[in-house]
């Protein structure tokens, strides 16, 4: 930053600079000005310092804060003025407030700096950010070098100004071993340094808290003349404002910007202030403006520059509106010019090559915004989901306040459903974190956000992280999913370490209304955590009630349907009952199979149903001899599932494959029994992948086939069950594998051969009505009469069978395809070469492999005579009843006479 002449600015004329003549202070303004040089003296080599730790930071050093001088007034103008006093104070402020932005400032590390509990959740929340999931213990105490980056450069801007308090008085040794002081004039020091370092800070306060901080004038020194007091309150304003509004080119240097090549949002910043001219008061509006265009390559600077100054508009009217309401003098600059409207901003800040349209996605209607997306628009109709996400933020807190509360050990979750007033209530209470009136309000009521990952949570509960807290909240919009259940929504919140008279209520009377926040009296006792309640619009027991999907409508349940692991015993009231039933703590990657299944697919224990937990038992006992486990890099079970559908024909109960999100029953497959870890493929949570790898699950697939080969269960049915998904996840399947049908039975690839070279032509049915085929027992059959039926000579049927498209999701087509023929992926017509490139990689291109060597010819031989027949083959089965079927006739190539 070029350097700029403080000294001539009427700031410092009118307070510290020397007299010609007649002052009658001039020692005691020597004295002051003498001590502030030296201070800027000493402080300019650690202003330095900053560009170290921040280089992509626009200038931090010693000539920002010679800038502040002028753009304090331009603040203050001509009606404001200021005492020697203050200015010396104010002078100080300027130049330590800025001066912790690099490491050199703090005498320990920034982790030390901001302590263990504190780094440890920034890391925690870095990482959530960047990864979209919690490190584990290895990767919050040795994050990888890009999250520790980032976590420095947010810690140094978190800790400055409360680090910039603690420099007055922060000592550093000279080579020789001597004390260096920043303020060297000890009584000054003392006298002024608390002020000094208070002022610094609050820059990075909210303006609402400046008034109480700030509230006394403080009176001279004895030395000093008496009318020389100091406001810390206009100090204070004229300090933030002061900073805020120092925005042009000279904190960001042409050259320097080329040297330091910063990326991302930084670069757009030195991009704007490149092109800003120095700022003036017009009126009581601060005006920026820029001597160059901003090209089309710099229209996200240019939007940057509107937004930013923008802020700094906001911070004018702030504080403008806090001196009028208190009867203080106003100061000369209260808004920036043309921010109103990008058209205005752009006679300001022109543009080249491009208009500046403001089309940025608007929400005018917040509340209606809420109440369609959170309730059936994001969840559909399954008014379950919000039981669940109610109990998984209840079990968020509880977790929470067992990490910052240690002398808590009554952890519990309460779910309750009563019948009050003619109307059905669901409640659910826990005794967790509980939540304050600022995180009530700028937290859970802040749709989109998810409150666990922000720095307003970690800053008010700290050691999170330290704690092993990963919360299972990841969207945050949880809470809105109530407004399923019903309109009227009560939420009634103590923080656990507040008193009686802070707890609170938030009531609903639908989304779409605003809500009343009103405090609980200390006389209601409320317990410390939360409690929701919401008046439902379905009775339960109806068929579009909560209890839709149980068995005996029953809370308990769903409750067990939904939380599949918990590390907080749920405790739940079924209407009218004496005593609760608890749903004990459980994790399913530490679960015995006999343990998994049974928390999966719980008991049934009513007398009437004796003959279906006698199946249910029967398939446990498969279920433990069959599955096998998924484990992750680090060797820890993400799964524990038997591969097939056959156990789903066991009973008329669910027995599915269950997805799980974070413990809770997130999707359900039929192509395998037990459960597998998953990840969300949206908000809502109502369709999850497995987060195994292909690799994890190849492995489970060929242990699958293993165990089924072991106990004598990879029957026939089986294998035409799972040799679709076999081949696109191994890209081959046994020779001894069914996978086609015949008129001679099963097909497997090691018979492929000998069948073929007893045909010189095949026609290969396309899989669908009219024909269809079963597993069990294996057969064809006519689609719209379910008589089974006899192929032909020569035809052949490949059953491709997909039962879990969720997995076969994680083994794209394409993996296994012939990569020699990929050029005619994107081929407008049907080639021979383009279907056989979709072909190859399916059971369909097994066989033709197969064929192609019984018959000692290519795929082309095959393929190109149906391609000139265009694509027209049909074969009429010997069932005149049946309609004509589609398929590929293909022949064995005639070999021509050997020349004589």
């Amino acid at each position: 930053m070029p350097e700029f002449d403080f000294t001539a600015t009427a700031l410092w004329q009118n307070t510290l600079a020397a007299r010609p003549r007649g002052d009658d202070h001039r020692a005691q303004r020597e004295r002051l000005r003498a001590s502030y040089l030296a201070l800027r003296e000493n402080a300019a080599p650690l202003l330095a310092e900053n560009a170290r730790s921040m280089p992509s930071f626009t200038v931090h050093d010693i000539t920002h804060v010679d800038a502040l001088w002028e753009t304090a007034d331009i603040i203050c103008g001509e009606q404001v003025t200021l005492t020697p006093a203050e200015a010396y104070v104010l002078g100080c402020a300027f130049v330590l407030h800025d001066a912790a932005m690099g490491a050199a400032a703090y005498t320990v590390s920034l982790p030390d700096a901001l302590g263990e509990e504190r780094w440890h959740d920034l890391v925690s929340v870095t990482y959530f950010r960047k990864h979209g999931c919690w490190p584990d213990s290895e990767q919050l105490n040795t994050p990888p070098a890009e999250i520790t980056e980032e976590c420095r450069a947010i810690a140094i801007r978190e800790a400055h100004a409360e680090q910039a308090r603690h420099l007055v008085d922060q000592p550093w040794r000279s080579s020789a071993g001597n004390e260096i002081l920043l303020i060297q004039d000890l009584q000054l020091r003392e006298s002024y340094g608390p002020l000094i370092g208070d002022l610094a800070a609050s820059h990075w306060w909210p303006v609402d808290t400046l008034s109480s901080q700030f509230r006394q004038a403080k009176g001279s020194l004895t030395w000093q003349p008496v009318e020389w007091l100091i406001e810390p309150l206009k100090l204070a304003c004229v300090l933030r404002l002061a900073d805020a509004t120092q925005i042009d080119s000279r904190r960001a240097p042409t050259f320097l910007f080329s040297l330091r090549s910063p990326e991302g949002l930084s670069h757009e910043h030195w991009q704007f202030q490149e092109h800003v001219s120095r700022p003036h008061l017009r009126g009581d509006r601060v005006t920026y403006t820029s001597l160059r265009p901003f090209a089309p390559h710099a229209a996200s600077a240019w939007w940057l520059a509107l937004d930013y100054l923008r802020q700094v508009d906001g911070e004018l009217k702030k504080v403008d509106a806090l001196l009028h309401d208190l009867g203080r003098g106003r100061l000369a600059a209260r808004a920036v010019a043309g921010v109103d409207s990008p058209e205005r901003f752009a006679e300001l800040f022109p543009v080249a090559g491009w208009r500046p349209l403001d089309a940025a996605v608007k929400i005018s209607n917040v509340p209606a915004l809420v109440e369609t997306l959170g309730g059936e628009q994001l969840y559909g109709k399954a008014p379950e989901v919000a039981v669940r996400e109610l109990i998984q933020n209840a079990q968020d807190a509880v977790l929470a306040r067992q990490v910052v509360d240690p002398d808590f050990t009554n952890a519990q979750i309460e779910v309750r459903l009563v019948s009050s007033q003619g109307a059905w209530h669901l409640e659910v209470r826990d005794n967790g974190a509980g939540m304050d009136e600022e995180t009530l309000v700028h937290g859970l009521l802040d749709f989109g956000s998810s409150g666990w990952s922000s720095p307003h949570i970690r800053n008010r509960l700290p050691g999170l992280a330290s704690g092993g807290f990963k919360p299972k909240g990841r969207f945050g919009i949880g809470f809105f999913s109530v407004f399923m259940l019903g309109h009227h929504v009560e939420l009634t919140t103590r923080r656990f370490d507040a008193s009686m008279t802070d707890a609170r209520r938030l009531t609903f009377d639908g989304s779409a209304r605003r809500p009343l926040l009103a405090a609980v009296p200390a006389s209601a006792r409320t317990g410390a955590g939360t409690v929701v309640r919401i008046r439902l619009k379905e009775d339960p027991y109806e068929t579009e009630g909560i209890l839709r999907r149980t068995n005996d409508d029953r809370l308990t349940q769903l409750v067990r349907r939904l939380v599949l692991e918990n590390g907080v015993p749920i405790r739940v009231w079924e209407p009218g009952a004496a005593d609760a039933e608890t749903v004990e703590p459980f994790t399913l990657a530490t679960g015995s199979p006999e343990e998994v299944f049974d928390r999966l697919y719980p008991s049934l224990v009513d007398s009437w149903r004796v003959n279906q937990e006698k199946q249910r038992l029967r398939l446990r006992e498969a279920f433990i001899e069959r599955a096998g486990e998924l484990l992750d890099d680090q060797h820890q079970r993400i799964g524990l599932a038997a591969l097939g559908a056959d156990l789903l024909y066991w009973s008329q109960l669910n027995y599915q494959g269950i997805v799980t999100v974070n413990g809770f029953l997130a999707d359900e497959s039929v192509g395998f029994a037990g459960y597998l870890a998953g990840q969300p493929n949206r908000a809502s949570r109502d369709q999850a992948r497995p987060v195994a790898d292909q690799e994890q699950l190849r492995q489970w697939i060929r242990q699958q086939e293993q165990q089924l080969r072991a106990t004598g269960n990879f029957t026939d049915p089986i294998q035409l069950e799972l040799a679709y998904t076999q081949h696109r996840a191994l890209g081959t399947i046994p020779d001894d594998v069914a996978f086609a049908m015949t008129t001679e039975g099963l097909l497997r690839p090691g018979g492929i051969s000998q069948w073929a070279a007893q045909r010189s032509q095949v026609f290969l049915v396309q899989g669908g009505p009219p024909l269809n085929w079963r597993p069990r027992p294996p057969r064809v059959f006519d689609y719209l009469s379910g008589r089974e039926m006899q192929l032909p000579h020569d035809w052949v049927l490949i059953c491709s069978f997909a039962a879990d498209v969720k997995l076969l999701a994680l083994f794209p087509p394409a993996l296994g395809r012939d990569g020699a023929f990929e050029f005619a992926r994107h081929d407008t017509t049907l080639t021979w070469q383009k279907l056989w490139w979709r072909l190859s990689g399916d059971l369909s291109g097994l066989f033709l492999n197969a064929l192609c060597a019984a018959w000692s010819c290519t795929i082309e031989d095959l393929l190109a005579p149906v391609e000139q027949r265009g694509w027209s083959d049909i074969a009429q089965h010997h069932d005149a009843t049946i309609e004509p079927i589609l398929g590929y006739s293909l022949r064995r190539p005639t070999t021509p006479p050997a020349p004589l």
